[in-house]
């Protein structure tokens, strides 16, 4: 499995020989260095590659941190579950490790957006705007009451809450377009999250 870390861009688009235009995010990813390889034969009983990105100041990550990854401080630290392959601890991936065409999963942070109530949250249509209505238009009305669940709150009722700030993965999306020298990519359509979010980007 090929894997890399990114920071999501700005969306733009891009024509193909036929002239078709594609909507896509630029990102710019890794380069990612391995820190860690584990095996289901070592102590950890599990296949994966941990990686770490960009750079940090050392008066801003803990001890046992700078220990692990032998006095270098690294902003970011994820672990993919997959197999070393031929990487070792010291390896460096780059953005080149994918080519155009290549058909990857994605996975982000989506933006917050606060306190959110059930119109926006999950899409209600509120009360009536018939007379007789005062201050209700966008209220949630009734959750059931006492013959339902017994007198509590259903598990999994739809009412106002936080939004956003999810984890969220997206499957097929291409690579459109590979830039080697400044580590950029463009994946075809939109990418959860703001710009500069952190970007998973692994292979099907």
């Amino acid at each position: 499995m090929k894997f890399i870390l990114a920071r999501k861009g700005r969306m733009t688009q891009i024509f193909n020989e036929k002239g078709e235009v594609f909507a896509g995010t630029v990102v710019t990813a890794g380069p990612i260095v391995v820190t860690q390889v584990k095996t289901a034969e070592g102590a950890d009983g599990y296949s994966a590659v941990q990686v770490a990105f960009q750079d940090q100041k050392e008066a801003r990550v803990n001890k046992p941190q700078l220990g692990h990854t032998k006095g270098k401080a690294y902003k970011v630290m994820k672990e993919f579950r997959t197999d070393a392959g031929e990487l070792a601890v010291g390896s460096e991936i780059t953005a080149d490790t994918f080519a155009e065409g290549d058909v990857v999963v994605v996975t982000s942070t989506s933006k917050g957006h606060g306190f959110a109530g059930v119109v926006k949250r999950h899409g209600f249509h509120g009360g009536r705007r018939s007379h007789g209505q005062k201050h209700s238009e966008r209220e949630p009305g009734s959750i059931g009451g006492g013959g339902r669940a017994g007198g509590r709150v259903a598990k999994g009722m739809r009412m106002g809450g936080r939004m956003g700030s999810d984890r969220v993965t997206i499957k097929n999306l291409k690579v459109l377009k590979v830039d080697a020298a400044t580590g950029q990519m463009i994946i075809s359509g939109a990418i959860p999250g703001a710009p500069g979010a952190l970007v998973e980007i692994r292979s099907m």
